[in-house]
């Protein structure tokens, strides 16, 4: 492969089309190539791990615009997170956006990456003063309210989210998804081109369309 065609490798076009790179010359493209080309070898029952995370990241998104004094900005003031009018309507339109693109199952893999970072943020920054005693946030209304096993108690939805969000980002959406739908799509033209390619030339192919100056002779 030369250096003019290593210039054109598209990492993000069909597979027949993207050529070949070595593999210590094309792991950022390979990388690229395994975020928006996800496989759709999942079970299909992958969408109801979809629905439970997107739904959750949607919602929560939602409510920090809606609640602003106690999901949103106000709790990210009492956190100590740095910029919290800024950083409070950004992580709840990651949260939307990120949720929305679950559920449909488009750019899951990529999705997934900063809804990653946001949960891990999210535990970060509430479970660990929870453990230590110094959380700013309300305590849990009923025992145990502080220490290991408030945490283990109070971290069990933020488990779920990491876990199905780390699922999703290694396994993609499955089948039922709209990436599965674009890949096959995707799959068919290159077939097409295959078979259109192989024919000898002037083969009339079904449902093709005739030249005009053809139909008038």
């Amino acid at each position: 492969m030369d250096w003019h065609t290593r210039w054109l490798w598209n990492p993000i076009a069909p597979r027949s089309r993207r050529g070949d790179l070595p593999l210590h010359r094309g792991m950022p493209q390979r990388l690229l190539q395994w975020l928006f080309h996800p496989p759709d070898d999942a079970p299909p029952a992958t969408l109801l791990i979809r629905l439970m995370a997107g739904g959750v990241f949607l919602w929560e998104g939602v409510m920090k615009f809606v609640f602003p004094h106690t999901l949103g900005v106000g709790r990210f003031l009492k956190l100590g997170i740095p910029a919290p009018a800024f950083m409070a309507p950004f992580v709840g339109v990651l949260e939307i956006v990120g949720g929305t693109l679950f559920i449909l199952g488009l750019c899951t893999r990529l999705a997934a990456l900063p809804l990653l970072i946001d949960i891990v943020v999210a535990i970060a920054s509430t479970k660990i003063p929870l453990l230590l005693g110094t959380s700013p946030l309300p305590p849990p209304p009923v025992p145990p309210q502080v220490g290991f096993w408030a945490v283990l108690h109070e971290i069990r939805s933020d488990d779920a989210q990491l876990l199905c969000s780390l699922f999703l980002f290694l396994v993609g959406a499955g089948p039922w998804a709209l990436d599965a739908l674009l890949a096959r799509r995707r799959g068919s033209a290159r077939a097409q081109e295959r078979q259109e390619s192989t024919m000898p030339q002037g083969t009339f192919v079904a449902g093709a369309k005739l030249p005009r100056n053809t139909l008038r002779t």
